[in-house]
């Protein structure tokens, strides 16, 4: 079953990320700028991926999610925790973001294959910050 807390870890494949977004996400200045600094890479070594993940799909649920999340545009913070970080180096922190990028339409809630989708694109991001 799948809810607005699901972490992708069923046993269904994760949805593709294609190659061309993370080859676009490279070429933008200012998402290529975004990188764990020590404090963040600390916290998911201690924390592990999977704990992370979970805090990822609250996040997600909560945040992004929605047809009109609150503060919409404003609702991610810059830092403070690795996926706020992940979120804004994968162009997956606001609505107006996750449309531009990866095509998901403002005004319509992220059902359970976007929230997957959103949470392996943040996955995979930040599997690659790892040394």
């Amino acid at each position: 079953m799948t809810g607005p807390g699901d972490t992708g870890a069923d046993d269904s494949p994760p949805p593709p990320i294609p190659d061309a977004l993370w080859q676009a996400l490279a070429r933008s200045a200012f998402r290529a700028r975004f990188h764990l600094d020590a404090k963040d890479r600390a916290y998911l070594d201690d924390r592990g991926l999977p704990t992370i993940m979970e805090h990822a799909a609250d996040f997600i649920a909560r945040r992004l999610a929605p047809a009109k999340p609150a503060r919409d545009g404003r609702q991610t913070p810059w830092r403070g925790h690795p996926v706020f970080v992940a979120q804004h180096a994968t162009a997956t922190c606001c609505r107006g973001c996750l449309e531009k990028w990866h095509g998901f339409a403002k005004g319509q809630a992220l059902d359970s294959t976007g929230r997957a989708y959103v949470l392996t694109v943040i996955r995979t991001w930040l599997e690659r910050e790892r040394p």
